[in-house]
């Protein structure tokens, strides 16, 4: 059987984030509005910075305007929420995100739904994950999992009807969408994790494998439905195998025992990461859209 296909992440990510700048041009053109959104980093975590400052560069590149507040870890609770209610109510800002891990001081829950759910840009509001859930308009889709149903789309084709999927991990942030998304396409969807009853049995019924559950190379290349389409969402940091004092970025799936077995495959790194911030970017035009009454582009209501 022949190596699986390779899911360019990275390529289509970059395809994605032209179409957002054109439909970024075609909002200032048509209504006078320029996308913003709003990146709140409290406290120093450097791979929290990395990642808002690759969010804050791609911004810049689609031509959209960039509200940075970069504040000190002991800020206190009641400052961030007087932040964002700033910004809740400021019309120049469409998304506002805010970079977790926060520090232990701030009741992590408590900010996130003091966003107003039409300015989530992460889409992790109760309100949103609600519209998500009931297959509800108007719901703002975490990026991760919206990013990942776009790669099967563009993999499988637009329509996954009958798919049996599986999606190992059941977090807020992409498991339980995840599972979300793919019912609403149709898909049989069974959502397992780590008390899961002869988890590699279940793997193998899949025709569509999502893993997110965040443990280093879990699922084996014996755990996969030959021909099956994988999305690996997990980004692990392991020590490197032949370079002592070094590390290296594995997902959840065995990438060389699963390549051999699968239809198709996101790499880690180069896979389901680029597309995060890409629909981050989609996330914060839909929001403008919505709030200027312009039509919302088509993949971010998936």
């Amino acid at each position: 059987m022949a190596e699986a296909k390779i899911i360019d992440g990275k390529a289509f990510a970059a395809g994605l984030r032209a179409r957002v700048a054109e439909g970024v041009a075609a909002l200032k053109a048509s209504h006078g509005v320029t996308p913003g959104l709003a990146v709140v980093l409290v406290g120093e975590d450097p791979a929290s910075q990395v990642y808002v400052r690759s969010k804050e560069k791609a911004l810049a590149d689609l031509g959209m305007n960039s509200f940075d507040h970069h504040m000190p870890a002991d800020l206190g609770e009641a400052e961030l929420l007087a932040l964002i209610d700033r910004l809740n109510a400021d019309p120049a800002v469409h998304g506002i995100l805010v970079q977790l891990p926060l520090p232990k001081h701030i009741d992590t829950q408590k900010v996130l739904a003091r966003i107003v759910p039409e300015k989530d840009a992460d889409g992790f509001h109760v309100v949103n994950a609600g519209l998500l859930a009931t297959g509800s308009p108007g719901a703002i889709v975490p990026c991760t999992p919206l990013g990942s149903l776009l790669l099967l789309r563009d993999t499988l084709g637009a329509d996954l009807k009958g798919k049996r999927a599986l999606v190992l991990g059941r977090s807020n942030i992409v498991g339980k969408p995840m599972a979300q998304l793919l019912l609403q396409q149709d898909c049989t969807v069974t959502v397992a994790h780590s008390r899961t009853q002869d988890l590699p049995g279940e793997c193998r019924c899949a025709d569509i494998l999502v893993a997110a559950v965040g443990r280093p190379e879990m699922v084996r290349g014996d755990w996969i439905k030959p021909g099956a389409v994988v999305i690996d969402v997990g980004i692990n940091r392991v020590p490197h195998p032949t370079e002592p004092g070094k590390t290296k970025l594995v997902g959840d799936v065995a990438y060389d025992e699963a390549v051999k077995v699968a239809g198709a495959i996101t790499p880690v790194p180069g896979g389901v990461g680029p597309m995060t911030i890409a629909c981050l970017m989609l996330n914060t035009l839909a929001a403008a859209c919505r709030a200027a009454g312009a039509p919302v582009p088509a993949e971010a209501l998936a």
